[in-house]
């Protein structure tokens, strides 16, 4: 079609859409995919296989379902399999709990509350409560097709400009793209600060007052909350106790909404390292701290369930003002609700098999396998990447990622130059045409200037990250060799 027939062109359209960029789905993504669909018709390439190590996608990792999680799922879509004697009865009675909460006895109705389904969200509170040691309450917490979608709409609470200060919204460099993409469609400013690489990527508070100083006087803005991912996402650092109880204090003293993205809470891998919900350490903090509001995000994508897919996770939302919580629940409500299969997982791992259940016994098993292999894989990664010369990179004490550092040759940032690249995205795509790996250059996360680095998952299989890593030595080998 020609422009003259197109209502919608370029020029027309919201230009921070043009202007969204998310790095995880980006041009090596798009480059990955066609070099599959390649070898599909027969073209020769100098590998065999493409390994997608771009994104936390488990089980395309093949990561296999918790049992017990997929016979909910199955049952409470086709209620005829409570009948097969085979199911266990603790998952026949979860599958008529939820069922018993859904309009119509069936998860095609919507959710009678459109938060989620009141007898879940109970059981989310109850979760919370005794892993915090503090009182949740289920009409505090909103149920929502993963985080994404609810990370959006708080978010959306923010965008206001007042007395001509453009909003703005600290975020952790290296970042997840995420959250860039939502400010840039917001057209919201986005204030980042660095993490302290050379400390296990740390936050300190005096980079979070340079950063907030810089963004009030250079870009005259009304910074308006902080992001912290706890574990780090791409970083794989897990925050201290203390650590986190200076960002409290910081976001305190500048009047700052704390968004804690804690999606990874169940990916603990390091000896010495430990998850701090943001909300226990606030609580334990005790007044005034204790009363500041904060946003918390979880979701089924990660930890050890994998169910990104399915499309679920949970907010909790704490001291919020009355007017405003209900603003944000009517904002919410437009989206009808969210999809009763992700809520019943949410379910399922805040409410899991419990000792002497029929499915306690395999769930168990197949948990701490998961856990088991991904704590085993990340120091295999981390080994790996430090015996390679020219790179260095940081425990990955949690999360799903390792971010190496990579020394490049001066040849190399004079080609990228040349080329309109950065260096690691040249060497991104050098190493995913030579052998079919696709990670992501650490520009798509954010990095200090000068420094160079990329995002891999530590997902794939043990046999498979053992066949990547060795690619990935040898490349790097040869690489210097040749620009060296």
């Amino acid at each position: 079609m020609s422009e003259e027939t197109n209502f919608l062109t370029l020029d027309n359209i919201n230009p921070y859409i043009i202007e969204l960029q998310y790095a995880v789905r980006g041009p090596l993504f798009i480059r990955a995919n066609e070099i599959e669909k390649e070898m599909a018709k027969g073209v020769q390439k100098p590998f065999k296989t493409v390994i997608k190590a771009n994104n936390g996608d488990a089980q395309a990792m093949g990561q296999k379902p918790i049992t017990f999680f997929r016979q909910v799922c199955a049952s409470i879509a086709h209620p005829e399999l409570l009948n097969d004697p085979t199911f266990p009865a603790d998952v026949k009675h979860r599958v008529e709990t939820i069922l018993k909460a859904c309009n119509g006895y069936s998860i095609g109705s919507y959710s009678a509350d459109l938060q989620g389904l009141e007898v879940i969200r109970e059981h989310v509170a109850q979760f919370i409560t005794k892993r915090d040691g503090f009182a949740c309450s289920q009409d505090d917490i909103i149920l929502s097709n993963g985080s994404f979608e609810s990370i959006k709409i708080v978010l959306g609470l923010l965008k206001c400009t007042i007395d001509g200060k453009k909003p703005g919204v600290m975020i952790p460099i290296p970042q997840y793209p995420l959250y860039s993409a939502i400010l840039t469609e917001y057209n919201m400013l986005k204030i980042g600060y660095f993490l302290d690489e050379a400390n296990g990527w740390s936050i300190n508070n005096t980079e979070l007052e340079r950063a907030l100083n810089e963004a009030k006087t250079k870009h005259n803005a009304n910074p308006r909350a902080i992001v912290v991912i706890n574990p780090g996402n791409p970083t794989g650092q897990v925050l201290t106790k203390e650590n986190i109880q200076n960002i409290i204090k910081f976001a305190f003293n500048e009047k700052l909404l704390i968004l804690a993205d804690e999606v990874y809470q169940f990916n603990i891998y390091a000896k010495d390292s430990e998850f701090h919900p943001f909300k226990k350490v606030m609580k334990e903090m005790g007044e005034p701290y204790s009363s500041m509001e904060l946003v918390s995000f979880m979701s089924i994508s990660k930890g050890y369930m994998a169910e990104g897919g399915i499309r679920g996770g949970y907010t909790e939302i704490t001291n919020f003002h009355p007017q405003v919580r209900a603003q944000l629940l009517k904002n919410i409500s437009a989206s009808y609700c969210p999809n009763i299969h992700g809520q019943t997982v949410i379910d399922c791992v805040v409410n899991p098999p419990q000792k002497g259940d029929p499915s306690y016994d395999l769930f168990e098993k197949e948990k701490n396998a998961v856990l088991g292999s991904l704590k085993d894989r990340a120091k295999l990664i981390y080994d790996t990447f430090n015996s390679i010369p020219g790179y260095s990179c940081n425990e990955v004490q949690g999360a799903m990622y390792a971010f190496p550092r990579v020394e490049m040759p001066e040849k190399v940032i004079e080609i990228a130059k040349q080329n309109g690249q950065e260096p690691d995205e040249f060497y991104a795509f050098q190493l995913l045409e030579t052998t079919g790996i696709c990670v992501i250059p650490g520009s798509g996360f954010g990095q200090k200037a000068g420094t160079y680095h990329f995002r891999t998952t530590i997902l794939p299989q043990t046999d498979k990250l053992k066949e990547m890593l060795n690619h990935i030595k040898e490349f790097h080998a040869k690489f210097l060799k040749e620009y060296s």
